[in-house]
């Protein structure tokens, strides 16, 4: 997840959403969805920021390189703040479908019937 800077967001949502892909995939990650989240007032100011774009993202990544994406995003003046949590294998099928704006069914493919 991560807390963009609004205004550069609304000049430019295709730039800055790239640039988000590279930075995750120059640290070695690899994209699995990433969409808009929201827009909305932050509970409190960030960088003299008071509304941010939530963007969300799902990507796999090597544990070790976490701390270089970290690095990446505090030097990334779009990138307000960020969140990274490890998400259990059985459940990422799910929740990339979900992201995507797909069903469980149409992600799975038919499987005969038991009999």
């Amino acid at each position: 997840m991560f807390i963009l800077d609004s205004n550069r967001y609304a000049r430019d949502p295709n730039g800055v959403a790239t640039k988000l892909h590279e930075m995750i995939e120059s640290c070695g990650g690899e994209l699995l969805a990433s969409r808009l989240w929201n827009e909305q007032k932050l509970a409190y100011q960030i960088r003299k920021h008071r509304k941010g774009t939530y963007w969300l993202t799902y990507f796999r990544m090597e544990s070790t390189k976490l701390n270089e994406l970290t690095r990446a995003c505090q030097l990334n003046d779009n990138v307000l703040r960020n969140l990274t949590l490890a998400v259990d294998e059985r459940l990422v099928d799910a929740l990339v479908a979900h992201a995507r704006g797909e069903t469980a069914a149409e992600t799975t493919e038919e499987a005969p019937a038991a009999t």
